[in-house]
């Protein structure tokens, strides 16, 4: 395919051009100075006293329409070598060429329109220099390599440091859960010595009540003098020994009191070295989501660790971390994950494939579920939502009615698990309900709220419908998946589960009696903890004993604080704190299973686990990633989510 230069090679023409290569790096903003794009890369091809060729790589058809744009301006930084300082520089285009389709590559032409002349100088000095003496592009190429050796040495400082970062974490949870447990310890030490106390005094009352009567009875000569000197004596002694029982329980509880003290005051500054480096961990947990873009394809990686799935993007994660971008503003990484389903993805049977390779967007999983597709419906609808950019609403609309399809083949109102399979999922309803539900909001269309109604009615019929059991994972299957019980919260709501006559205490209350579990996770470094989470199902039914999934755990963290706002609204303080002490129990044990990065490419960045143990059954059809150490998309989007208090199923 040939496309055409932007302008004649008369233009091309204007300056004699000196061949030098020179790093730059640059960025785009319009006449106002308001900015077009990130910080980008490039090198010269040729300069000139007038300006420079720029050569640059993997350049996308958005970035080349605002370079188009007579609008634009280059603003640059041009490394010389031997130098310190970059020369800076504003220029405007003046002609461009692709030189390379396969590699996105082009040539851009660019006269300066403010550089100061020393700068000029500099690098046509330089230019001429490096054409004359051999021994300086060889010291060219020296500082050249000790360039990259620096880099080098300041990535691996990097890492080191976004490790101790997400160690230093880990310790002060351990601590200040240590502290909270030993607290509870002397809470509970404090109330037996008071219940000891009062019952001191209720003894020392009745002795001194007894010792009454008798003086009374001696008063009246009713009792004989020296049984009456016995009986006193006996109660003078009782008495006694109460009372230095007493003062010896008081010194005791005054003992637990100022320990007591003495741990509150260091949980608080625990708690504020807690807080500090939780914020710190999240932003890396967040720039690891960022990092694992590829360019090319704008996919995510969906794990780091496991050998066999290192070039392998679910279509789940693309659209968690999407959510992920759009909540943080980084809408133009956004874009490159849905352009991606725009342009250039594969379907089967009008959906999406479940997986695609990173590197080139070809199928890796020919597999199409309706779940994964109907999350990526929520991601557009989150970034629509948000941006009011509607570019992306027809593929939404398609993603919707492709649904709409499916339901219409059921008499219930129900959506199989893919246009090719039979079985019915709960997961799978509730996330087209949270789709349509949004879709509805965005366009009003009433097609979409009766798709929505449809399924609750066939919720009702299929997932809520036996009270032992308060949330089916699907038609005719009891099994229980705890993140069904999460996404009942956060797909409808505890307002909409009460209208339907659900309550939405028996879910939550049901999850954690059969879901919850404590196992002994083994970090990276060979530490043993203890941590409290969620299993995939009731791990009391499966042989491989209990798992914590980092994700559905962060999914009924997520459900604990929107129980606590719902209970907020009803003025029903005590109810909305215990659940948030719920969320925040759960979520500083999540954190204390914060891992580096485990690969070179992800700088030792935080991110979470898929679970606590590897290449183990899930009870759902599929086991764990392999690898003790493997970062997950969706763990660490959730993680993030659950934080913030951020609900993906509604807006």
């Amino acid at each position: 395919m040939m496309f055409k230069k932007y302008s004649k090679e008369k233009e091309r023409r204007k300056y004699v051009r000196l061949d030098s290569v020179f790093p730059v790096e640059f960025y785009l903003e319009n006449s106002k100075g308001e900015i077009l794009s990130d910080l980008l890369q490039g090198f010269t091809s040729n300069v000139s006293r007038g300006g420079i060729c720029l050569c640059v790589n993997n350049v996308s058809p958005q970035l080349l329409d605002i370079i188009k744009n007579k609008d634009t301006r280059f603003i640059l930084k041009i490394e010389i070598p031997l130098h310190q300082w970059p020369v800076e520089a504003k220029a405007k285009l003046t002609w461009l060429e692709l030189t390379d389709e396969r590699l996105s590559r082009y040539h851009f032409g660019l006269s300066y329109e403010e550089i100061l002349p020393s700068a000029n100088n500099r690098i046509l000095h330089y230019c001429i220099a490096k054409k004359i003496t051999l021994p300086l592009v060889l010291c060219i190429g020296f500082f050249f390599l000790l360039g990259l050796l620096i880099s080098t040495y300041f990535n691996i400082k990097l890492s080191q440091a976004n490790r101790a970062l997400v160690e230093q974490f880990v310790d002060i949870l351990k601590k200040t859960s240590t502290s909270r447990d030993r607290i509870q310890k002397l809470i509970k030490e404090k109330e037996e010595l008071q219940l000891k106390l009062e019952e001191m005094e209720l003894g020392l009352r009745n002795l001194q009540e007894e010792r009454q009567s008798i003086l009374e009875l001696q008063k009246k000569r009713l009792i004989e003098e020296e049984q009456f000197r016995r009986k006193i004596n006996e109660l003078l002694k009782s008495i006694k020994n109460l009372e230095e029982e007493r003062e010896a329980l008081k010194e005791q509880l005054y003992s637990l009191q100022v320990r007591e003290s003495q741990i509150t005051e260091n949980l608080l500054v625990l708690d504020k070295k807690r807080a500090d480096l939780e914020k710190a961990n999240v932003e890396k947990m967040y720039q690891w989501l960022r990092i694992h873009q590829n360019q090319r394809t704008g996919l995510i990686l969906s794990y780091e660790g496991d050998k066999d799935l290192s070039n392998v993007s679910f279509l789940y994660d693309q659209a968690l971390t999407a959510i992920a971008y759009t909540k943080f503003s980084d809408f133009e990484r956004a874009k490159k994950i849905f352009d991606f389903f725009k342009f250039k993805a594969r379907r089967s049977y009008g959906g999406f494939l479940n997986a695609y390779y990173t590197n080139d967007g070809q199928p890796a999983e020919y597999t199409v579920h309706s779940g994964p597709n109907f999350w990526l419906g929520i991601a557009l609808a989150h970034y629509i939502n948000k941006t009011n950019d509607k570019s992306y609403l027809g593929l939404l609309k398609e993603i919707a009615d492709w649904a709409i399809d499916l339901q219409n083949q059921d008499k219930e109102g129900g959506i199989r698990g893919g246009p090719q399979i039979e079985w019915y999922s709960t997961e799978h309803n509730l996330d087209a309900y949270a789709m349509f539900n949004m879709l509805y909001q965005i366009t009003a269309n009433e097609k979409y709220k009766e798709a929505a109604d449809k399924i609750i009615n066939w919720l009702i019929l299929h997932a809520y419908d036996r009270p032992e059991v308060p949330v089916r994972r699907g038609k005719g299957d009891s099994t229980i998946a705890t993140d069904t019980y999460a996404w009942s919260i956060a797909s409808l709501g505890p307002e909409k589960l009460e209208s339907i006559g659900i309550n939405p205490d028996k879910i939550m209350e049901f999850a954690e009696q059969n879901c919850s579990v404590e196992v002994e996770y083994t970090r990276p470094n060979g530490e043993r903890i203890k941590i409290k989470g969620f299993d995939f199902a009731a791990s009391r039914h499966l042989a491989r004993g209990p798992v914590i999934s980092c994700e559905w755990t962060a999914q009924m963290i997520l459900s604990y604080k929107i129980m606590s706002k719902f209970y907020i609204t009803k003025q029903m303080v005590t109810k909305a704190e215990y659940y948030e002490r719920k969320a925040h129990d759960y979520l500083n044990d999540l954190f204390k299973l914060l891992i580096s990065s485990p690969s070179p490419i992800g700088w030792g960045e935080g991110c979470l686990p898929y679970a606590t143990e590897d290449f183990v059954d899930t009870g759902h059809g599929w086991v764990t990633p392999k690898g003790k150490s493997t970062g997950s998309v969706a763990s660490t989007a959730y993680g993030l989510f659950s934080y913030y208090g951020f609900n993906p199923l509604q807006f």
